[in-house]
């Protein structure tokens, strides 16, 4: 007749012994303090790992009231540099290798990842979706300007949907150093069509048949152009003026009541 016994055969892992022993606790217990970490500090160590709990939860570990689950158990591991088993093993058993292989069994591993042939390849979780975006071909001038014409110099460029603005209409190339460090020569922003902005937004202008990126603010109109931004109530609208933000080489620009100006569109961040 064929029996079943509780009693593993001799030189095999008891985990019952183990147990009743504390080897889990008192291995803990060690490496903490070979490590020169108190109960508090290890504790908070544990929180980078993803373990939250009291000190006295921990504690409890070590004097075997409680045992850690397997990924607290994974995390205090981690957090003590305990990656060798026979650290945690007592009594009888007796491991197929002794310290001194596991201790080269390490250095191979560590010599495996150091170089870098066996990592494991990385798994495409999501595609990439693409999106068509119009972009103007002629520079939006940032230093001299350039004439935009959208209808005849834009072209459809396919862009990662996650790098395009939801809220862009259009995309429009830097040309120049005038809003460096901001915006770089040949850098592609994303513009929002509007035709009004706030003082400090930065935009798309066209002014005197040439287009700007520039900052858009305002200032008290000049004397000799005051009565025409004068309505026919006496009140006087502010001056539009654009601005580089390389303002130790560009000048701004005070925008002429004579000459044609219009907002073209709002640059997103």
């Amino acid at each position: 007749m064929k029996t079943n016994s509780c009693s593993p055969a001799p030189g095999r892992y008891n985990a019952a012994e183990e147990r009743a022993g504390n080897a889990v606790g008192s291995r803990i217990a060690g490496a903490r303090k070979s490590k020169g970490m108190n109960l508090a500090a290890f504790t908070e160590t544990l929180k980078d790992y993803g373990v939250e709990l009291t000190k006295a939860a921990v504690g409890k570990w070590e004097t075997g009231e409680t045992v850690p689950n397997v990924y607290q158990f994974l995390a205090a591991c981690t957090a003590l540099d305990m990656d060798d088993r026979i650290s945690f093993y007592r009594n009888d058993f007796v491991p197929e290798l002794n310290e001194e292989g596991l201790k080269k069994v390490e250095q191979y591993r560590h010599d495996l990842i150091s170089s870098g042939n066996y990592r494991p390849a990385l798994k495409i979780e999501q595609f990439i979706r693409y999106i068509d975006m119009p972009v103007a071909d002629l520079p939006a001038a940032a230093g001299t300007g350039n004439y935009l014409d959208e209808s005849e110099y834009c072209e459809m460029i396919s862009f990662p949907e996650d790098r395009v603005n939801p809220r862009a209409d259009i995309g429009i190339r830097v040309s120049g150093d005038s809003m460096e460090p901001v915006y770089h020569d040949g850098q592609i922003v994303w513009v929002e069509k509007c035709e009004m902005l706030r003082t400090g937004e930065t935009g798309i202008f066209f002014y005197d048949n040439r287009v700007y990126i520039k900052v858009y603010g305002e200032q008290e109109p000049d004397e000799d152009v005051k009565e025409v931004f004068t309505d026919s109530y006496g009140t006087v609208r502010r001056q539009p003026v654009l601005i580089s933000y390389n303002s130790e080489k560009y000048d701004p620009i005070v925008v002429s009541p004579y000459a044609p100006f219009r907002i073209y569109g709002r640059v997103l961040g």
